[in-house]
């Protein structure tokens, strides 16, 4: 499966806001290690290993965090670790990418990761990215859906033909993607049993993507086009320069929702979780008899449905219920966990106060 044309593309450029005050900008979410000993990115490498080895794993991530990421993952080539010069969202990031494949490898076929979510099923995961691929060697734009398993509003959706089936390992006609919906909307996609999370996962060649972005956002495909080749002299020197100038728009609503030739695997039960928020943690750990989740010493009396992260300290719990408390050296969060979905807007009034030092 491991063929030489293949390459993987993860995007590491965010900076998990939710999860301050452990995640900061030098040490976003990606890096942290949340769930066993290894981190988010650690394991997105782990898992794609036997389909796409590391020597041909790329990541496209920011200034803040490269230097933690090459010092992680020693298996990946640094020069194949990059750092954006701006945000630009994932359009021109992955054109980016693509820009580099393509003067690498003219055949070069892409799949694109998020570097921040968890998989327990790696192994059944592994079996979605053959069909993947090689939708995407014939020419056509591949994505992976998510079976919904609650009516979620957060996510957008894939429409797959009515009857698809989760885990049947066939690309089908995608249909369209819808924008995160209302609860009435996602309750209707989770009843009609067609509609699939859309998890950020996409396939294709990198000339196919290329063409795309030409055709419908051109200015920033011009923009690309005008790089010299990634081995050329002055190639970084040119991205430095050019990159910011991209439009910032999501690959989603550059390509996805424009393009026909779009083609979707349904998976089935991969074990799935985009690691969202504290919340999102709490649902992945071990919880005690009351529900809690203590990750360091603790001491609870009449506590229940807590996840507490403190660093190795002691924390009391007394008559408290759905709490997050994370304790840092300088910040001490403590938040309703029915809220952790709002935990960046703390960091945006950080920002708003310029309390640098604690971003």
């Amino acid at each position: 499966m491991a063929k030489k044309n293949r390459y993987g593309l993860i995007l590491a450029g965010g900076r998990g806001t939710r999860f301050w005050p452990l995640s900061r900008r030098s040490r976003a979410k990606q890096v942290l290690n949340f769930l066993g000993d290894r981190s988010l990115i650690q394991q997105t490498v782990d898992r794609l290993g036997p389909a796409i080895p590391p020597e041909r794993i790329w990541i496209v991530t920011n200034s803040h965090l490269r230097a933690e990421i090459i010092r992680q993952l020693p298996e990946v080539p640094p020069a194949q670790i990059l750092a954006e010069p701006a945000q630009r969202n994932t359009a021109p990031c992955i054109g980016l990418a693509a820009h580099i494949l393509q003067s690498l490898d003219p055949d070069a076929v892409m799949g694109v990761f998020p570097a921040d979510h968890f998989i327990s099923r790696p192994a059944e995961y592994r079996r979605l990215l053959k069909p993947a691929f090689e939708t995407a060697e014939r020419g056509h734009i591949a994505v992976i859906g998510i079976q919904p398993r609650w009516p979620e509003t957060g996510y957008g959706y894939i429409e797959f033909p009515p009857g698809t089936r989760p885990g049947t390992l066939e690309a089908v006609k995608v249909k369209r993607f819808r924008e995160k919906p209302a609860l009435p909307a996602a309750k209707r996609f989770v009843k009609a049993g067609n509609f699939y999370w859309n998890a950020g996962m996409f396939f294709w060649k990198a000339g196919v993507l290329l063409d795309a972005l030409r055709r419908f956002e051109p200015d920033t495909a011009a923009i690309l086009d005008s790089l010299p080749p990634f081995a050329g002299r002055g190639f970084h020197a040119a991205v430095t320069k050019s990159f910011p100038r991209c439009a910032n728009i999501s690959v989603d609503y550059a390509v996805l929702e424009r393009a026909q030739n779009v083609m979707g695997v349904a998976a089935g039960d991969i074990g799935w979780n985009d690691v969202g928020s504290w919340h999102a943690v709490y649902e992945l750990m071990p919880k005690d008899a009351a529900g809690n989740v203590f990750r360091g010493g603790a001491l609870v009396e009449a506590s229940a449905g807590n996840y507490v992260d403190a660093g190795g300290k002691l924390v009391a719990l007394l008559g408290v219920t759905n709490l997050v408390v994370v304790d840092t050296p300088d910040a001490l969060l403590i938040a309703d966990r029915d809220r952790a979905q709002d935990v960046g807007l703390l960091v945006k009034e950080l920002e708003r106060r310029k309390k640098e030092e604690l971003l």
